[in-house]
C-alpha cells in the first residue's frame, strides 16, 4: 500500500546502487530516517540531482513506507548548504553531526525536536560560525538521545551552582570543589571546560551569532567530551577519526599554501 506524502528533510548521506540509481537516507521532519530508492539517479539531466547530495535540505514527496524502502518521486524548495559543500574542513564537522544522527535513533522514529535541532546546526555551519563549538554543543545536547542524562546544573551532592566543578562519572553529574573528593575516578577536568560544558547543556543556536575562544580552551573542551562519549556512548566513527587526524594536515597545508613561489 502507497503512503505518497511530503515531508521537508535532510540528506544524511547518499550511496550508488547499481551503477545507475541510489539509495538516499534522508532524516524526515515528519517521518524520522527514512531510507530512500530513487530510480535512473545517475542519468544526467535527473530532476532529483540536485536534492541528493550531501548537505541539503528540501521538501521530498514519495512513497513513504512502514517497512523496507521508501521511494523518491519528486522534489521542492532545494536548499543546499553551499558553505558547508564547498568546505572541506567545515563539511567534517556537518558530516561527523550527521552520523551522530543516525546512530542515535532508529529508523522510522518521528522526532522533530532533534530535526529542528539538526538544521539549526547546520545553518550554524553554514554562516560560518566556529565549527568546533557548534559541534560541541551538539555532542553535549544529543547525549540524551543516546540514553544519558547529565545533571550541568550544579553539585550532585550539595546542590551548589557557583563556582569551580569537576565531572564525576559515579555521581553522573558535577562535584563542587568541597565534594570532589567523593569521587576517586572523577575525570579531572579543568574547570575551565566544565563552566564552558555546563553553558553548552542550555545554550540554543539562535542564541549564537559569532564565538572567539582560545585554541588551548577548545582542547580541553575537546578532551572532556571524547571522555563522556567514550564512558557513555562508546562510538567510534570514522568521521570523528577524520576530524581527529584533520588538523594535523590543515596545518600543513595552511603552511603550503603560504609558501612563496619558487619561480619568484
Amino acid at each position: 500500500m502507497k503512503h505518497v506524502h511530503e515531508t521537508e528533510g535532510l540528506v544524511l548521506f547518499a550511496r550508488t546502487h547499481r551503477e545507475k540509481d541510489k539509495l538516499v537516507k534522508i532524516f524526515t521532519e515528519s517521518y524520522g530516517k527514512r531510507m530512500f530508492f530513487v530510480k535512473r539517479a545517475m542519468r544526467p539531466n535527473n530532476p532529483l540531482t540536485p536534492a541528493l547530495m550531501p548537505f541539503t535540505k528540501a521538501v521530498y514527496i514519495g512513497d513513504i513506507r512502514d517497512d523496507g524502502l521508501s521511494f523518491l518521486n519528486a522534489v521542492k524548495h532545494i536548499e543546499g548548504f553551499q558553505v558547508i559543500q564547498q568546505d572541506i574542513f567545515i563539511s567534517a564537522y556537518a558530516t561527523y553531526m550527521l552520523n551522530l544522527v543516525d546512530a542515535a535513533i532508529e529508523d522510522r522514529v518521528y522526532d522533530p525536536a532533534l530535526y529542528g535541532f539538526t538544521k539549526q546546526a547546520l545553518t550554524a555551519l553554514n554562516n560560518q560560525i566556529d565549527p568546533e563549538i557548534i559541534t560541541n554543543i551538539f555532542e553535549i545536547q544529543l547525549l540524551n538521545r543516546f540514553g544519558v542524562a547529565i545533571d550541568w546544573s550544579g553539585c550532585r551532592i550539595c546542590g551548589e551552582t557557583q563556582g569551580k566543578f569537576d565531572f564525576s562519572p559515579a555521581y553522573n553529574g558535577l562535584l563542587c570543589e568541597q565534594h570532589i573528593y567523593k569521587d576517586d575516578h572523577r575525570l579531572h577536568a579543568d574547570p575551565k571546560a566544565i563552566h564552558f560544558l555546563r553553558m553548552f547543556s542550555q545554550i540554543s543556536y539562535e542564541q549564537i551569532n559569532q564565538i572567539t575562544m582560545k585554541e588551548s580552551t577548545k582542547q580541553l573542551i575537546r578532551h572532556v567530551i571524547d571522555e563522556l562519549y567514550d564512558e557513555y556512548v562508546g562510538l567510534h566513527l570514522k568521521s570523528k577519526k577524520f576530524i581527529d587526524d584533520m588538523k594535523s594536515w590543515e596545518d600543513t597545508l595552511k603552511n603550503k599554501n603560504n609558501m612563496p613561489d619558487s619561480r619568484d
